[in-house]
């Protein structure tokens, strides 16, 4: 018996076949979608550009880069290059509307902002922001670049809200790279929990949410979860281990005998030992999601505490920590401000919601090129992350339509219409130049 005739493998088929009737259709739906942002581009060759390039994003392409979706859609490379590079079309306004969007499909009150830096490795030293620094895709300090990226999810779905590149401070203060790659005069040196911040406050106004959640890369920041606090924002934030607390419920060692002293705080512990140190019947079984090999269960434990900060204390905080079952756990530490009415199930599942902007930069780079980039200036990496992101909301649109399900294609959702989805109207590319425009940055 052949290995694909095995009752495994034939539920695996069953699962990926798709009905022809859910694809049909899928090109009008993405002209529509289109015509929701094409007005937001300046000129009509600029429309023309815009649509090939997210085609071409959504199509079957092994490389998602300007040469190779130029050619599919007839259009001259160096006009889809420059329109990419540097072109004269504001990305803020296209991510507004796609946030506008994302408010009426997916908005709910007990919604999940998700923030998380994503890497970008790069070979060279000339892309704008590039250094060598912590590399999560590699796992290990690379010569990358670094983007901040925030993501939503509800009970409705999720999607990307925005993006911003990392410019690091020797970047941000040397004028003639600064120049060469185009960085606007506006922009300064932003730690990434501060450019997360800023982020934040100009989507979470517009965006129902109950949560913020982000990695420890966040969470280490004691002035980002204040800034958070001060925001009135309810977060989760995960922590390193080595991070210390005093639990606040915990006994208070004695009294030394025969002195009157003043009563002993409970010791200062790292979250880690903190952990290890918690009895069986202290901690809480749930089962979080679906995974790929069954359910993802987890042993969760909370807490309130204080953390130190250096020489002083923080204010009392929320600590869960979350275990995965198994004989080799993974362990998860995190911090939050939350009333102490909100019970650990809540705790757990806004915890959980981090995985979604992790799928969605998998997704991203998979599937629509969101890493298959080749600009160095400040403008292109906004200009093809911005249209990146676009194209992977119009993916997240087409799984809803189908109840989850991949729309299709040899690579999974992220080949609609594979053999025709690039093919657009070539459009003179020349009309997307401004006099005083930055050269194209290759």
């Amino acid at each position: 018996m052949s290995l694909l005739d095995e009752p495994e493998a034939q539920d695996l088929l069953a699962d990926a076949q798709v009905d022809p009737d859910a694809l049909r259709g899928c090109r009008g739906r993405l002209t529509r979608f289109l015509e929701r942002y094409l007005p937001l581009f300046y000129r009509r060759e600029q429309r023309g550009h815009a649509a090939a390039f997210v085609r071409g994003l959504l199509s079957g392409l092994e490389r998602k880069s300007v040469e190779p979706i130029a050619g599919a859609a007839g259009i001259p490379r160096k006009d889809l290059q420059y329109f990419v590079g540097c072109g004269a079309w504001d990305d803020e306004r296209v991510m507004a509307e796609l946030r506008r969007h994302v408010v009426e499909e997916l908005a709910d009150g007990d919604g999940v902002i998700v923030i998380d830096p994503t890497a970008f490795p790069k070979r060279g030293t000339h892309s704008c922001g590039v250094a060598r620094q912590w590399c999560g895709r590699l796992g290990k300090k690379e010569n990358c670049q670094l983007g901040v990226l925030l993501a939503y999810t509800s009970a409705r779905g999720h999607a990307p809200l925005d993006r911003r590149l990392y410019l690091p401070r020797d970047w941000a203060d040397d004028p003639d790279r600064r120049r060469e790659c185009h960085v606007p005069e506006d922009v300064t040196y932003r730690k990434t929990w501060e450019i997360a911040l800023d982020l934040l406050r100009r989507t979470a106004p517009s965006l129902p949410h109950r949560w913020v959640v982000a990695d420890d890369e966040f969470g280490r920041a004691s002035q980002f979860r204040a800034a958070l606090r001060a925001d009135g924002e309810r977060y989760l934030v995960d922590v390193p281990c080595n991070t210390t607390i005093r639990d606040l419920g915990a006994r208070r060692p004695p009294r030394k005998k025969g002195r009157r002293s003043p009563k002993r705080q409970v010791p200062f512990a790292r979250v880690d030992a903190w952990a290890r140190a918690m009895p069986a019947d202290r901690w809480t079984r749930m089962t979080i999601r679906a995974g790929e090999k069954g359910p993802l269960e987890v042993e969760a434990v909370a807490a309130p505490v204080r953390a130190r900060l250096g020489r002083r204390i923080g204010p009392e905080e929320r600590l869960l920590v979350m275990r995965t079952t198994g004989t080799k756990p993974d362990w998860t530490y995190s911090l939050g401000a939350a009333e102490p009415g909100v019970a650990l199930p809540e705790l757990v599942a806004a915890r959980a919601g981090r995985h979604r902007i992790e799928e969605v930069i998998e997704q991203g780079k998979g599937e629509v090129g969101l890493d298959h980039y080749e600009v160095r200036s400040w403008v292109g990496w906004h200009h093809h992350v911005t249209l990146s992101l676009l194209a992977l909301w119009f993916l997240v649109l087409e799984r809803r339509r189908l109840g989850g399900e991949n729309p299709g294609g040899d690579r999974g959702a992220g080949a609609v219409d594979r053999h025709g989805a690039a093919a657009g109207s070539a459009a003179d590319g020349a009309g997307d130049r401004r006099v005083g425009q930055p050269g194209l940055a290759a």
